[in-house]
């Protein structure tokens, strides 16, 4: 218990003393976070409402396999995109290996399957309302997708902040294509993991108490934008 109260003071300390490497680290966690989840966001969203009102052939084994994706270990990712971007690998000559472009990268590739599995489900329902008024109008693929993805925009945000927790509480494929360079790719999650592994408890939970209200704060900063909120019903 005393570790968790430390957690709490050195927390607290951090914040209100505004501690530069606190507030660097911070953005940073949010700029890689939020770049990928625009990035899975935009895959996945179209990708999982197609699922859903399209009929082909292998579409119950695409359906099994992006639901199976859902479950990719984290640190094979990594793995796969250390090797894709190392100096031997096909775009290593990008040099993007240990930036925090990597990290957006492996954030991506871990949320879209999530979002879009989420999204499928929500839309499946959503299609079964408005086929026949869809069909009647001879609408087209596109603009079914279109109409499905607006009016179902709440349920939809639902499986984006999903997204978005898995991303900023990744930790494993962030440590193998970042690095948790200091200044350059150190986020929250790995700088946790590396104060956990000095012995220094107090400054870990005082990050992960940060992080969780950071978090949070993103949680219903989305809720009050898109007004999830009306006439005191959700």
């Amino acid at each position: 218990m005393n570790e968790i109260f430390a957690g709490l003071q050195e927390a607290f300390r951090l914040i209100f003393t505004f501690d530069s490497d606190l507030i660097e680290i911070t953005l940073r966690s949010l700029q890689v976070s939020v770049t990928a989840l625009l990035i899975a966001s935009a895959l996945a969203l179209p990708l999982g409402t197609w699922l859903a009102i399209r009929r082909f052939r292998y579409r119950r084994f695409a359906i099994v396999v992006l639901n199976a994706l859902m479950g990719l270990p984290p640190v094979v990712v990594g793995l796969m995109v250390y090797l894709l971007f190392s100096r031997s690998g096909p775009f290593g000559v990008m040099g993007l290996l240990f930036t925090p472009t990597a990290m957006i990268i492996a954030q991506v590739i871990i949320i879209t399957p999530l979002i879009a599995s989420i999204t499928h489900q929500a839309m499946r329902e959503l299609w079964s309302e408005y086929h026949d008024l869809l069909i009647s109008l001879n609408t087209t693929s596109l603009q079914r997708i279109t109409a499905l993805i607006w009016d179902g925009r709440r349920t939809l945000m639902t499986a984006s902040l999903a997204g978005f927790g898995r991303g900023i509480g990744e930790v494993g494929a962030i440590m193998i294509v970042g690095g948790n360079i200091d200044h350059v790719t150190r986020v929250l999650t790995t700088a946790i993991a590396l104060e956990t592994g000095k012995g220094d408890f107090a400054l870990a939970l005082g990050l992960g108490f940060v992080l969780i209200a950071l978090t949070l704060l993103v949680n219903f900063a989305i809720h009050a934008l898109s007004r999830t909120e009306r006439n005191s019903t959700w």
